[in-house]
Order: structure tokens, then sequence, then C-alpha cells
């Protein structure tokens, strides 16, 4: 029997992500100039799944943050300096996880973002989020992999070395305890 997840914050712990968040947005306006919080907040308080997500954005190691707004939505991402540690050590999706007949993650990325309510970033997202960092300079992260890479068993991730983004390929299957994912959230 598979267990519902309520996602739903209490007063006191919607209470306590607002402290976090709006201190992280206050102290890393390089982030998110001309966005005020009140705005967002406001947003927030009328999306609770939203607040979930965060929530576990938050929980896992993601330090999310502003770094965006388009088409009437913020945009909340991952801005841990290494790859959120609470969402290391995962293959990249459910088929690379069913098909690892020994010493199986705990779970895929893809499957995880889903539960979350949050998106992998795509290598351009990655890219732009270098722009506030950098990000990644010791671990690695996941990023969403075409089609036509993954249909042949493949996956991308990336990382910051050198002053450079630098977006590899690995088996989908592969997991590693220096590799998470980032997401993004759009409220």
């Amino acid at each position: 029997m598979t267990e519902t997840v309520k996602k739903e914050l209490s007063q006191e712990e919607e209470s306590t992500l607002f402290d976090v968040l709006t201190e992280r947005f206050e102290q890393n306006m390089n982030r998110h100039p001309g966005v005020e919080w009140a705005a967002i907040q406001s947003k927030l308080s009328a999306n609770p799944e939203k607040m979930w997500s965060l929530h576990e954005m938050e929980r896992t190691g993601g330090e999310p943050d502003v770094i965006g707004f388009e088409d009437g939505e913020y945009h909340f991402c991952d801005c841990s300096a290494e790859s959120p540690s609470g969402r290391r050590s995962l293959c990249y999706d459910r088929k690379a996880l069913d098909a690892r007949k020994k010493n199986k993650p705990e779970n895929s990325i893809m499957d995880l973002a889903a539960s979350m309510g949050i998106e992998v970033l795509n290598e351009e997202q990655y890219r732009s989020l270098q722009e506030f960092g950098p990000f990644d300079r010791k671990t690695s992260s996941w990023i969403q992999t075409p089609a036509a890479i993954r249909d042949l068993g493949g996956a991308l991730f990336c990382d910051y070395r050198y002053g450079h983004v630098f977006v590899y390929h690995n088996g989908a299957d592969s997991y590693y305890a220096a590799r998470g994912f980032r997401g993004l959230l759009k409220v």
C-alpha cells in the first residue's frame, strides 16, 4: 500500500521556512534585483503545495532562493554551494534504477524531483545559475538529458571547474556520493 504524502506544512514549519527564505533573499539581492519579497511571500502564502516543495528543497540541502521572474512566476532554484547533500547518490531515472541488477541506489533524480514537485535543471538553466555562483566546485549535478542521449543509456551532468561550466556524460544507472541534482520551482 502506497502512503500518501501530505503536501502541506504546519503553521510552525511555514513560519520557520519564511524566516529562512526571507533572510536568504535579503542576503543575496544580486540574485533578484528589483524583486520585492512581500510580493513573493504573498504568492507563496496562497500556494501551500509550493511552500511544501520549497520546504523539501530546503530540507534536502538545496538552500532555495529566487533567481528570476518570468511570465508572472518567481523562479526558485537550489543555491547551495555544492549539489544538495540530501539528493546525492541517485541514478538518473526509473528506467536506469530498474535496470540495475545489484547495488541499486535508493532512488532516481527524476522520481525524487517529481515527488518534491520541482524540475531538474536543464543545461541552459544550470549555466544561468552560475552567473550567481560559482556552484558545484567540488560536486556535480545531474541535468535534464535529451531523449536521443537517454535512449542510448546515457545521462548528462555538470560541474564548475577552472572558471567554466563543464557538461559530461555517464551511464544513466551510475551514481556517486558527490553527484546530486539542482531543482527549479516556479511560483
